[in-house]
């Protein structure tokens, strides 16, 4: 049998392989506008707690069906050869899905550590979600 490993454990390794970036990194990549941001919490997360302006929604388990080109459910916002930077609450899940992306050939992905909680006590901004 093999050894078991946490959900903490494997958001650790994630971290340890991917792109973690600050508060700071995300907002100079929204205002230079070269990068998409990808909103991975689910519908009811987003509702109750807002989100940072212009990002995409993309619950997580969605995330794959929406990056990949070659999926009936893609969207055009989803674009392996740009920048894209994902987030979540935080940032457990943008971690993991950073290499579910890398998978899928995305060159330029990366997440923002520390999520929307990072992102709200750096006193930056978060507005109600699009109807």
């Amino acid at each position: 049998m093999g050894t078991t490993k946490s959900v903490q454990d494997l958001v650790a390794a994630a971290r340890s392989e991917i792109r973690n970036l600050t508060v700071d990194d995300v907002a100079a990549g929204l205002d230079s506008g070269a990068v998409v941001l990808i909103d991975i919490r689910e519908p009811d997360e987003v509702s109750r707690d807002g989100v940072i302006p212009g990002a995409v929604p993309a619950p997580r388990g969605m995330l794959e069906f929406y990056a990949d080109p070659a999926s009936p459910y893609h969207r055009e916002e989803f674009d392996p050869a740009g920048a894209t930077i994902l987030y979540c609450a935080s940032g457990g899940r943008s971690a993991l899905a950073v290499q579910a992306l890398q998978t899928l050939g995305y060159a330029d992905v990366a997440h923002l550590d520390g999520g929307l909680k990072a992102w709200r006590a750096a006193g930056r901004e978060v507005v109600a979600p699009p109807e």
